[in-house]
């Protein structure tokens, strides 16, 4: 049954918590109530839930595999078809990079990041110990793997219309967000704009720690810039520059908040 709607996000939301910060759930059933309370929907059958986010490093049989492929399809079809009636002079051109920029791994991965996810994946000891839950290509994989779970769990009633009002509580600010040409530019140009605009430094990238082995590694970077009263901002990801992508989207934010052209 749907709950009360989560709240939407933007693209360029800050989470308040790292995941190195946030508690995991070592039992599965436990972590449940919290995670309905953020999706805003409680699974009739909680085998499929399980299951989105299950990595093949725990069971290669019951990963989130198949469901990622279905919900990839789900996740582009709701897109394009809210980007088609919000943007009606936009040719296809634009709105193929709109939907791009919306349905990237970085996108996916600040709804996996507003939604904890990373608290609740189901991995191989290997995997966890390797990092697996900063693992950008997980995280998004469970996203679109999760939007096929609440698809299939309402197969018999809505489940269409279930599914498509869920990611536009996701995306509801993102697709407004995406109309912005800024926003179709990654996050590391949009910085140096940001700086440039304002006659300040460029920012400093430092890869700091590399975590795992090849091909499974988490590589942890740091971003510094010299504004006075920006810190420094700390990120991972699965290559390095995801993760200097994921610290530039979060230097953005706390530079928003200091300079007056931005």
């Amino acid at each position: 049954m749907a709950n009360k709607s989560p709240k939407t996000m933007k693209m360029s939301q800050k989470v308040t918590k790292t995941p190195d910060q946030m508690p995991y759930f070592s039992d599965f059933e436990q972590g449940l109530p919290v995670l309905y309370a953020k999706l805003g929907y409680t699974f009739k059958d909680v085998s499929l839930l399980c299951r989105a986010l299950t990595h093949r490093s725990y069971d290669p049989k019951k990963s989130y595999e198949r469901l990622e492929f279905l919900g990839d399809a789900l996740l582009s079809s709701i897109i394009t078809k809210a980007l088609f009636a919000q943007y009606p002079k936009h040719d296809e051109g634009k709105l193929t990079r709109m939907r791009a920029a919306l349905v990237r791994q970085e996108t996916l991965v600040q709804i996996a990041d507003h939604l904890e996810l990373s608290r609740h994946l189901i991995l191989g000891v290997g995997e966890r110990k390797g990092g697996g839950r900063h693992r950008a290509s997980i995280l998004a994989d469970a996203v679109e793997a999760l939007i096929a779970a609440v698809y299939l769990d309402n197969l018999n009633s809505d489940g269409e219309n279930i599914i498509h009002r869920m990611v536009m509580d996701w995306y509801k600010d993102l697709i407004q967000e995406v109309g912005q040409e800024q926003v179709l530019k990654d996050a590391k140009s949009r910085l140096q704009e940001l700086l440039q605009g304002n006659r300040l430094p460029l920012p400093t990238y430092e890869l700091i720690q590399t975590l795992g082995s090849a091909p499974n590694q988490v590589f942890v970077v740091r971003c510094h810039c010299t504004v006075v009263g920006v810190d420094p901002i700390i990120e991972t990801g699965a290559s390095r520059r995801i993760a200097e992508q994921k610290c530039a989207e979060r230097m953005i934010n706390q530079l928003n908040k200091l300079l007056p052209n931005s």
